[in-house]
């Protein structure tokens, strides 16, 4: 009795009951979304990990390595007409308690008329808010977003993207998350990168000793350089410069071997790049982002640092110069930096 009564109940309602159809479709849509979302996300980096090292000089990590034929032969979306931005985070080792830091944060702004790219390192010691724990440097941004897991690259790098969003006023369009391991590894592969250091530098990890001037730097040598901040003048502050100094000759380096726009090359150097990349790269498909990114590069990179000053307490870092920083960062966010280096030579980093 009570079956049948169910049935009849059923009955009576089915005709109330909306078609299944619309929404089963509804739903496969959304899966395939965040299925090629997590693709991009997990994957996809490879073919924007010679780009992303190129800005950089740092090489990242992924689950595991994709062809790279697949990746480069990947549908192209619409070119974007507007500025980009783009956020590369390099990490240090990990701690005693497996966590990383963001120790080397860049971002990369691909002006509307690809005229050239301006790599603007912001200082890892930056004091900024933090969700969840208040006022900190910028780099501790990482390791929150990576908890309770401190692995997950991604969530590093979001929680480490909205920090920078927020600070710099400008919607981070596409990035990745990096390490230093495969910087050997590219460098080596592109023959090594003519970097230009204005003073000499003893490394305090190798006790190398690299002369002021212009150099060819091998894959050791690069990270060796990379690593530096102590016994230097404005510590952090010029390992962010060589840092800069660096993404441009390796750039330049790729540019002149043509692998921006020779897929062949493009995959030979990837292959042996060493695996993997973290990479979120929003609306914009790989192969348009790598056009965009290669059009651009073919003029000559401008470095500047967001402009800072040390502040003591209640913590040691730096906070925005009040100063300089406000105009800067409104040349940033109207696309006028060509504008703002041409008024402030002074605070462009020297990259000859």
């Amino acid at each position: 009795m009570i079956e049948d009564d169910l049935r009849a109940a059923f009955a009576r309602h089915e005709e109330l009951a909306p078609p299944t159809g619309p929404l089963r479709a509804a739903i496969d849509r959304a899966v395939v979304r965040r299925r090629r979302r997590r693709f991009r996300l997990r994957l996809g980096g490879t073919a924007l990990a010679l780009v992303a090292a190129a800005l950089v000089g740092f090489t990242a990590m992924a689950p595991r390595q994709p062809e790279a034929a697949q990746l480069i032969g990947a549908p192209a979306t619409p070119a974007p007409t507007g500025a980009l931005n783009l956020l590369m985070l390099g990490l240090d080792a990990a701690g005693p308690d497996g966590s990383r830091r963001a120790d080397s944060i860049l971002l990369v702004h691909v002006p509307a008329d690809r005229s050239r790219l301006y790599l603007v390192a912001i200082p890892r010691d930056l004091l900024a808010p933090i969700p969840g724990q208040g006022t900190g440097k910028i780099n501790k941004s990482f390791v929150g977003g990576a908890t309770p897991a401190k692995t997950d690259l991604a969530a590093g790098y979001d929680a480490t993207r909205q920090v920078v969003s927020q600070v710099t006023g400008v919607r981070i369009d596409a990035g990745a998350v990096l390490t230093y391991r495969a910087a050997r590894q590219l460098t080596d592969a592109v023959g090594g990168v003519r970097v230009c250091l204005p003073t000499r530098i003893r490394s305090h990890h190798t006790m190398r000793a690299y002369p002021a001037g212009c150099q060819q730097l091998d894959g050791a040598a690069a990270v060796d350089v990379l690593r530096q901040r102590f016994n230097m003048q404005d510590g952090s502050l010029d390992r962010d410069r060589n840092a800069e100094r660096y993404a441009a000759g390796l750039l330049r380096r790729i540019h002149e071997q043509g692998a921006l726009t020779n897929p062949a090359l493009l995959s030979k150097l990837i292959t042996q790049a060493g695996s993997g990349l973290a990479v979120d790269t929003g609306d914009i498909s790989l192969p348009t982002l790598v056009q965009v990114v290669g059009k651009a590069a073919t003029g000559e990179p401008v470095a500047v640092g967001l402009p800072v000053r040390p502040v003591e307490k209640p913590t040691y870092g730096f906070g925005l110069d009040p100063a300089l920083a406000p105009g800067f960062l409104d040349a940033l966010r109207a696309d006028r930096l060509d504008e703002w280096t041409a008024a402030h030579p002074d605070q462009v980093v020297g990259m000859r």
